[in-house]
């Protein structure tokens, strides 16, 4: 912890660097979901001419609708860790600093 910064910016620092982490995070799961969709939607396709153009839709359809959804439960869940790591720290240097002042 900087001395020389107040606590607001030191935890306005936190929560960005956790939003960051949380957004690279999102996007490695939203690919890792859209891989493993793909893969599934090949092994359940149809093998006939006239149904894959139909099938070929909704398997893309799927997985972005599921890899939106993990990345948004992901944003959140790590959004919502950050903000009260961010906010025992700032509790913690308070007192800290109420110690240092007797």
């Amino acid at each position: 912890m900087d001395d020389d910064k107040p606590i607001t910016e030191q935890a306005i620092e936190t929560i960005t660097s956790a939003v960051e982490a949380t957004k690279d995070a999102a996007i490695t799961a939203v690919k890792k979901v859209r891989k493993a969709a793909k893969k599934v939607a090949k092994k359940v396709a149809p093998k006939k001419a006239s149904k894959k153009k139909s099938s070929k839709k909704a398997a893309k359809k799927s997985p972005k609708k599921a890899a939106k959804k993990a990345a948004k439960k992901a944003t959140k869940k790590t959004a919502k860790k950050s903000a009260k790591k961010a906010g025992k720290k700032a509790t913690k240097s308070k007192k800290k600093a109420g110690k240092a002042k007797r």
